[in-house]
């Protein structure tokens, strides 16, 4: 039976949540993630198109507290976030949870700590902030998944501002009228929802910053309910609420189960490859290949994808018409990693510039040609709401034919990274920007997150140089 109170439900465990009572399983999940968000936000910002946002908040920003991170000029907390999360995910590397088809992490770490800094909030608070943003993102996004996907919305652009504006009122509000006042929160942000995904179709460079405009919505939610205004409570599950409005069906039990003893966040995907994580696997069986059989894209003849149903379509159309395309385009990709140069010792990863250099690669549009795609029984079954499976078969020009069923892609909750790959990853690219000390400094936070600091962690990050 629905309940009538999900929205109150969502928003009393945002208020009420104790960070000392967290699993030590969650809590150095949440270490990793940690150190994955600050490093797919220091690869973003060196992108061309963090320039374009960084140009908007030039424009629109005003002066507070919140570090805009990599830079020494701190921000108002709303548009300290839109710009930590156009970094994070501005080029499909940041963490996803597959079956509610969306990217909590950057959302919830972004709007956490710009909040945590303008309210001089404790560690511990703005980690209760955190998991409160993952969880409300990922049961709202579960909670209208398929329908909501089949009906052309991208859940990253309708469900995070949800999760952001909960995780703000965590740090912007006390007394008893707490519980209220994020679900008013919540309402408001409920209004400011869109996701539309034609940028699936049509190209375009939509997608790099819908994650930091529903992320910046929950703030600004936040900072007006402060103010006074409120929206619905029952914005979520009313009769003229989210899931009605974009959702042919929902299953509001979702919302509620397990809500604070089952965390959601543990099955979010930390990603290998700047992709769309439901190809990721199939990027994995084509290097696994070439890795165990030494062979390259010219020397495919024929290749047969076999994907389970919910991709068909937005995710196997050939011949990408842009980057952002490209990166969601398994038949595309999956030829990109048949022409990868592999380094030995190093863990095969497809990167944005990849994608990028393969789109003027022609040779790439030849293999597309000579691929089949087919729905695989045997993958449908391996794939569930933690992962997708993939299967890559090819037929060589020496008469060789191979094939590799991936069930799960590395990064995802079955085939994780380890803690000490999480460290290495994040020095490698972070230590690029900050001082061995901060690194070291940020990686000892990661495993006891009782040091988090959020002044210091924005401090630490600025920089007098800029990151492009």
């Amino acid at each position: 039976m629905e309940s009538p109170k999900s929205t109150m439900t969502l928003a009393s465990f945002a208020a009420t949540l104790d960070p000392a009572t967290l699993p030590d399983n969650v809590r150095q999940k949440l270490g990793w993630l940690l150190l994955d968000f600050l490093r797919v936000c220091s690869i973003g910002a060196r992108l061309p198109w963090s320039r374009w946002s960084r140009g908007y908040i030039d424009l629109v920003g005003k002066a507070g507290a919140s570090h805009g991170l990599f830079s020494v000029e701190t921000l108002n907390p709303q548009h300290a976030t839109f710009l930590n999360v156009a970094y994070g995910s501005s080029f499909d590397g940041d963490d996803t949870h597959v079956g509610a088809m969306l990217h909590p992490g950057v959302a919830a770490w972004s709007a956490a700590l710009a909040v945590a800094e303008h309210t001089q909030a404790s560690g511990a608070e703005m980690l209760a902030a955190v998991v409160a943003g993952y969880e409300t993102i990922i049961r709202i996004g579960l909670a209208v998944q398929p329908s909501h996907f089949k009906r052309g919305f991208q859940s990253t652009g309708t469900c995070d501002g949800f999760g952001t504006a909960a995780a703000a009122g965590r740090l912007l509000f006390r007394g008893k009228s707490t519980e209220r006042r994020i679900a008013e929160a919540m309402g408001l942000a409920g209004g400011y929802a869109s996701g539309v995904a034609q940028f699936y179709y049509s190209g375009a460079s939509a997608k790099r910053i819908q994650a930091a405009h529903s992320a910046e919505s929950g703030i600004t939610a936040a900072l007006l309910a402060e103010q006074g205004y409120s929206g619905p409570i029952d914005i979520i599950e009313g009769a003229g609420g989210f899931a009605r409005a974009y959702a042919d069906g929902w299953n509001p039990a979702i919302l509620e189960a397990g809500l604070g003893e089952h965390f959601h966040l543990m099955d979010v995907l930390v990603k290998s490859h700047a992709a769309a994580a439901r190809i990721a696997a199939g990027l994995d069986g084509m290097l696994a290949l070439r890795l165990e059989h030494g062979f390259s894209g010219d020397d495919i003849a024929e290749m047969t994808l076999g994907i389970p149903r919910i991709i068909q379509g937005r995710l196997t159309n050939p011949h990408p018409v842009d980057l952002q395309a490209a990166q969601m385009c398994l038949p595309f990709g999956v030829a990109l990693a048949s022409k990868l140069t592999l380094t030995p010792g190093h863990i095969p990863t497809v990167n944005v510039s990849d994608f990028e250099a393969g789109l003027a690669d022609r040779s790439l549009h030849a293999i597309e040609e000579r691929t089949t795609i087919t729905l695989d029984d045997e993958v449908e079954a391996a794939s569930n709401e933690l992962s997708t499976a993939a299967r890559v078969s090819v037929t060589l020009r020496d008469g060789r034919k191979l094939s590799k069923l991936v069930a799960a892609p590395k990064g995802s909750p079955s085939q994780p990274f380890t803690g000490a790959e999480h460290e290495a990853r994040f020095i490698q690219e972070l230590s690029s920007r900050v001082s061995g000390n901060v690194c070291s400094k940020i990686v000892a936070i990661s495993r006891d997150l009782d040091q988090l600091d959020p002044r210091w962690l924005g401090q630490a990050l600025s920089s007098r140089h800029p990151p492009m």
